[in-house]
């Protein structure tokens, strides 16, 4: 595709170490978020086994919520991206300022389905009464923060295509230090900070009610507020931002930009809902096969979802360098650019796969002592090293798409790959369905199913990112020839 050559070696060494840098805070910061959720879980079932399921139930129905509202708004990055490239900063306030309308209402309207809309869904998945009210109490103080979370994605989505992804970094690491004492705090109440301080604590602090479900959603509503002044107040204040002037006056609702930025944004929200919900439903088809076969499955995907997070970083990172290159009107580098982030993806593949094949035992053993758990886990660890290639450079190419604007498509592909090959291969494996080519294979079926749908994602993902890429260097090849 590119002639090899020392000058191609020294640019994709520097192309590399620009992207790598944007990505790590990326890395950083979505670990981070991470550590919300596990802190959450920590707690919760350190009180009672009715609170921590409280707070899972919950959790499935408000994080697909908040990922889509997230995907969504993260529409703006290329867009701010090309606009910083192309020299036009000027434009971006506005732009912005769109963002965080979509923003504040996709956070109400979410808000509004959290606290009064749950109660059928709860019907339908046959949620136990007790489990449903502590639920619906968890999700009622959640809902509070999903304008906050809004306005923070909205900010971080700003912020990356400017190319300073630390601060999103910093910030949430700030929200998990806000998070992890208020989730205890909230949730053993006075009880707790008294096995935690001894007598010596004050009788008001003593008397602080112990919230439980209810207590996790308010704390992490608190930290939904918190990360996004936080992200308001950062950009005021930093002089990254002074050219952009965000904050000098309010852009009233537009709606030719707010369209662009929906046509680049709502497929993203999609893509990423139909990846959370794929993993969601094979959870709940796996449920009736026994708890060694749940638990190995949660182990294994969360040990590889751990790993996944810098090749996810990496595409976000790479929607960024295409979206600044081609805003430059470099097409051709723009083209490089992609395909060498995409390079660069598959050997961090690789390396996960190494430490895959190195430390799935010992890792597995962390998390259990059930000797049927781990043998199982760990067999499920060897089929994901099949599909870490295929998910790191499928991931990577939607991020090179999408700094191409090109957003439909994904969506689209994910659809058929996830969802149709996926999830509908999986089950039919799984499940021995009509025709199967071989007996019902469990939970392996499903994996199996997995590494298929992220195999075809990588194909045609691939293939319409040669298309876009090779057209948008030839269209701005006159303008090149020009200068």
């Amino acid at each position: 595709m590119f002639p090899l050559s020392s000058s191609m070696i020294a640019r994709s060494r520097k192309e590399t170490w620009l992207l790598i840098r944007l990505a790590l805070p990326i890395c950083g910061a979505q670990l981070a978020q991470a550590g919300m959720g596990t802190t959450d879980v920590l707690m919760t079932g350190r009180l009672s086994a009715t609170d921590l399921a409280a707070v899972s139930v919950g959790s499935s129905l408000w994080m697909p919520l908040m990922l889509f509202m997230t995907g969504t708004l993260m529409g703006v990055t290329p867009i701010v991206a090309q606009l910083l490239g192309g020299g036009q900063a000027h434009r971006i306030r506005a732009n912005v300022h769109q963002a965080l309308w979509v923003g504040l209402v996709l956070g109400i309207l979410s808000g509004l389905l959290l606290g009064f809309a749950v109660a059928p869904i709860f019907r339908l998945m046959n949620v136990p009464p007790q489990v449903a009210a502590l639920s619906a109490d968890y999700l009622a103080a959640v809902a509070f923060g999903m304008p906050g979370v809004a306005l923070f994605q909205a900010l971080r989505a700003f912020s990356d295509g400017m190319n300073h992804t630390r601060p999103s970094l910093w910030i949430s690491l700030v929200g998990l230090a806000v998070n992890i004492p208020a989730n205890y705090v909230l949730i053993y109440g006075g009880e707790g900070l008294s096995a935690l301080f001894g007598t010596a604590l004050p009788a008001s602090l003593e008397s602080i009610p112990a919230l439980g479900a209810m207590g996790c959603g308010i704390a992490t509503a608190l930290s939904m507020w918190v990360m996004g002044l936080a992200m308001l107040r950062y950009t005021q204040r930093s002089r990254a931002y002074r050219d952009v002037s965000l904050w000098r006056a309010p852009t009233p609702p537009q709606v030719k930009m707010i369209g662009e930025l929906l046509h680049v944004g709502l497929p993203i929200g999609v893509a990423i809902f139909v990846e959370v919900t794929l993993f969601t439903l094979i959870a709940l088809f796996i449920a009736s096969l026994g708890e060694v076969t749940v638990a190995a499955h949660q182990v294994a995907l969360n040990f590889t979802s751990l790993l996944f997070m810098l090749p996810l970083s990496l595409g976000m990172a790479l929607t960024v360098r295409v979206g600044n290159t081609l805003g430059s009107g470099q097409g051709e580098l723009a083209r490089f650019v992609a395909w060498n982030g995409v390079a660069v993806s598959l050997v961090i593949a690789l390396a996960n796969d190494l430490i895959l094949w190195l430390a799935a035992e010992p890792v597995v053993a962390l998390y259990t002592h059930d000797s049927e758990v781990q043998a199982l886990a760990v067999s499920l660890i060897w089929l994901a090293i099949l599909y870490q290639i295929s998910d790191s450079l499928q991931v990577n190419m939607a991020g090179a798409l999408r700094g191409y604007k090109d957003t439909r498509i994904i969506m689209i592909i994910t659809l058929l790959a996830y969802w149709v090959v996926g999830l509908g291969g999986g089950h039919w494996l799984g499940m021995g369905g009509s025709g199967a080519p071989v007996p019902a294979l469990g939970v392996y079926g499903y994996w199996i199913g997995l590494i298929a749908g992220l195999s075809m994602a990588a194909l045609l993902l691939g293939l319409r990112l040669h298309r876009i890429s090779r057209a948008e260097a030839q269209r701005l090849q006159p303008s090149q020839s020009g200068d």
